[in-house]
């Protein structure tokens, strides 16, 4: 019953690339097939369909209202096999495959430049790595694992602890010598770049340096630690931002550390992966792996002396 209202999927590409061209002629020049083959696989699929995908107007096409819906889903449908045919073919290769969710900037400023040293310790495992903002169902999404920030709680997960969540102030040595900052009280008065997901961290770092203000929640708004970091590195303000992710930074002077004072937030971040099945070998490698990176990058911040 199912497949009988599937249509064929070469009925169904040559409608997208139609629908996306608004041509036949150009679907036909993208899928190297003649115009009359496009045509006749959208008038196969709709007598499939039995509703008017195009109408014909002054020899050329535009979509019915059914078409535009048609062609939203049906986009949306075709990119998921894509996704899907990509990722599977990443298998190629490789004895497993990790798959792995992770939040942007971690996976950017700090897990990917320490990969190359999971590779060389499982040289046969493959790895995907997504984007996921949010806790999700493991029964549901094909991940074997997950980056996470915020409570160690997570429906049917295990969670295993990484880094507490050290906020410092820093700013490139340029704003902060233009701006002659010299106290906390000089960080009322320059640009503060603000954290869309942390709305009250500049409120609790004048609170913790007994500075009294209405200005705290004032300043430009960024969605990622990664685009308020570049920010700062190009003078554009003063930024609070997780110690860890600014390490390469302090060490180079792209960016100094204002000031001593910093806020631990009671968030942190772990490392999660689904509880009541035994964990793969490629699992259980990344993940006794990557707890000894982040012990290892522990260490060093705790021994680091102020940027």
């Amino acid at each position: 019953m199912r497949r009988a209202f599937v249509p064929p999927a070469d009925t169904l590409i040559a409608f997208e690339c139609a629908a996306r061209h608004l041509s036949f002629t150009r679907a036909a020049e993208e899928l190297h097939l003649t115009q009359g083959a496009i045509s006749k696989q959208v008038r196969q699929l709709e007598d499939r369909l039995g509703v008017e995908l195009f109408r014909r107007v002054r020899q050329r096409i535009v979509l019915t209202d059914a078409g535009r819906l048609y062609l939203h889903d049906i986009r949306g449908a075709l990119e998921q096999m894509t996704a899907a045919t990509r990722q599977v073919m990443s298998y190629a290769g490789s004895a497993d495959v990790l798959n792995l969710a992770v939040l942007p900037t971690f996976g950017t400023r700090w897990l990917a430049p320490r990969l190359a040293g999971f590779a060389r310790r499982y040289p046969d495992a493959g790895l995907n790595l997504s984007v996921r903002l949010q806790p999700f169902d493991f029964g549901e999404e094909p991940f074997d694992g997950a980056i996470h920030h915020g409570d160690p709680v997570w429906a049917g997960a295990i969670a295993e602890h990484l880094f507490d969540e050290e906020v410092i102030p820093v700013a490139s040595r340029a704003f902060r010598d233009r701006h002659e900052i010299r106290s906390p009280m000089d960080l009322v008065r320059v640009p503060r770049l603000q954290l869309a997901t942390r709305p009250f961290a500049w409120r609790q770092w004048f609170d913790l340096a007994g500075v009294e203000t209405d200005a705290a929640f004032q300043g430009a708004r960024f969605e990622q630690f990664v685009m308020i970091s570049e920010a700062a590195i190009h003078h554009a303000g003063a930024a609070l931002i997780p110690r860890f992710f600014v390490e390469a930074e302090l060490s180079s002077g792209r960016l100094v550390r204002l000031f001593d004072l910093s806020v631990q937030q009671q968030s942190a971040y772990y490392f999660v992966y689904p509880e009541g099945r035994t964990m793969r070998p490629v699992v259980s490698a990344f993940r006794q792996w990557l707890m000894e990176e982040a012990r290892a990058a522990r260490t060093a911040r705790d021994t680091m002396l102020p940027g």
